[in-house]
């Protein structure tokens, strides 16, 4: 790695006239504030179609893209929307997004690309798509997705274990009889990867015009109603009835007397360890297609795993199970060289994940939030060492100035004696914080350079309703906070000097 800065933001949380952001030109608009403030990294969630909720950590396929994130903008300049299809445009709120209202309209939008593309209107040619669809990089994977985007479309969005059973235990003929009955919908789900890919790789070719790079994030599980599970459940921990046998979470804590249950189906590690770790090595491939370096969410689990049986209430009663560890991850170096992965090894960490970490150099992760508590730990500036990717917050934490605001007053005085700052411009103080520490990487989320409070939040764990919504007002990334943010990179030697 290199000493260098950047912002952690979800397209979807773009300004933008569709109800979501999306990956057009909003999105290049980002990539020009980020050169400007001398930022090198665009950091973002998991880029899969949501299972719920608009989750991006719960996604129906570890491959496919979000069609939700396609620019309408781009579709009209490819020629496949007119400007009379962006009519009537529905009033949508300012500054969150209402995921069912967006889903419907935008899925009318791309349902209107696919006719004109059906009926050779536009620059996209079927060849194109055709070409895409039997690439390599799409083979294993693009094919079945399809089809079961297709089925559970065909179900009313119901998850495949309340499909027919032939369907959902995938009888061979049963799924060829499926298949051709819906093949119109199937090239349509294919169509719509396409126009994914296509965007996503415009968007990464401007990035990489401005010198940004990009992180993307991969979770370590799959949603149960997911594709992969579906078309492959050797690879899971499921009984005879395809019905997971254990699922994933954590245990109890300081947080949380009953740990968290996440309800994710567990993979079979020994089932993967005998095929070479193939699906792996194909997931972080495609992750790294579309990236420059991915995140691994909870990265312990790689390590050792809690597992709790099917049917429990809480994770209470679960037990840690060891994990593929370096086995894995030296299979993926053999496959790929270097890995540009970093590790999110936050919580309750023991020391083999620390040497699981280390004896492939992956960074870790440090977040300044966690570093003003009672004692001086690992999070606390003085503690962050080189080989590390330091935040102010993350996706999962309260906003500095909401997080500010909830201190104690013991906390909070610990916090301005340490930081000479306050309440005044917290995410500001921990700006400077992060970027003065030792970290190669500093990673600040919108929220904090704008100074927003906690109804900007992204996400709060162990809440199921009101995540994932928080969007960005128009305009509100200005000049003033690129020139401050770029000076102060170029003092914390995050960018060299300007001549």
């Amino acid at each position: 790695m290199s000493r260098r800065a950047g912002l952690l933001l979800h397209p979807t949380s773009l300004p933008g006239p569709f109800g979501v952001g999306d990956i057009g030109p909003a999105a290049e608009r980002f990539l020009d504030f980020l050169a400007a403030a001398g930022q090198k990294l665009w950091q973002f969630l998991p880029l899969g179609p949501p299972a719920w909720a608009g989750s991006p950590y719960g996604a129906l396929s570890a491959f496919a893209g979000n069609p939700l994130l396609l620019s309408p903008e781009r579709l009209f300049e490819d020629g496949l929307l007119a400007r009379k299809d962006f009519s009537p445009l529905p009033r949508f709120p300012a500054g969150q997004v209402v995921f069912g209202k967006v889903d419907i309209y935008k899925e009318k939008l791309l349902r209107r690309a696919w006719e004109r593309f059906r009926a050779g209107q536009g620059e996209i040619k079927a060849a194109e798509v055709e070409a895409f669809r039997h690439g390599q990089a799409q083979s294993f994977w693009l094919e079945e997705w399809a089809i079961f985007a297709a089925l559970k479309a065909a179900h009313g969005g119901k998850p495949h274990w309340e499909w027919k059973k032939t369907l959902a235990h995938r009888r061979p003929a049963s799924i060829k009889q499926a298949a051709a009955q819906l093949r119109a919908e199937v090239d349509y789900q294919v169509f719509l990867q396409f126009l994914f890919a296509r965007q996503w790789q415009r968007l990464r070719h401007e990035a990489g015009r401005r010198g940004v790079a990009l992180m993307g994030d991969l979770p370590i599980y799959v949603a149960r109603d997911s594709a992969d599970l579906w078309s492959q459940p050797h690879l899971f921990d499921l009984d005879q009835n395809l019905e997971p046998r254990h699922v994933a979470g954590v245990p109890p804590d300081y947080f949380s007397k009953d740990g968290q249950l996440w309800g994710n189906p567990l993979y079979d590690w020994r089932r993967m360890a005998r095929e070479g770790f193939r699906w792996w090595k194909q997931r972080v491939r495609a992750n790294l297609a579309q990236t420059d370096l991915v995140r691994l969410d909870h990265f312990r689990g790689f390590a050792g795993f809690w597992q709790v049986r099917a049917g429990e209430r809480t994770a209470r009663n679960g037990s840690w199970q060891p994990g593929p560890g370096a086995a894995l991850f030296a299979a993926l170096a053999k496959d790929l060289g270097r890995l540009p992965l970093v590790a999110e090894d936050l919580g309750e960490i023991t020391p083999d994940v620390d040497q699981l970490r280390d004896a492939f150099g992956l960074p870790g992760m440090k977040v300044l939030q966690f570093g003003f508590g009672n004692e001086s730990n690992g999070h606390t500036p003085h503690n962050v060492g080189k080989n590390t990717v330091v935040y102010t917050g993350t996706h999962d934490n309260d906003t500095a100035a909401g997080w500010t605001r909830k201190l104690s007053r013991e906390d909070r005085e610990r916090f301005r004696l340490y930081t000479g700052g306050g309440a005044k411009e917290p995410g500001w103080t921990l700006i400077r914080a992060a970027y003065t520490t030792a970290a190669e990487i500093a990673l600040v989320p919108v929220q904090d350079l704008l100074g927003l409070g906690n109804a900007a939040r992204m996400n709060t764990p162990g809440k199921s309703r009101g995540n994932w919504a928080w969007r960005l007002a128009p305009g509100a990334l200005r000049k003033e906070h690129a020139d401050r943010l770029r000076r102060l990179a170029e003092v914390s030697e995050r960018i060299p000097k300007n001549p």
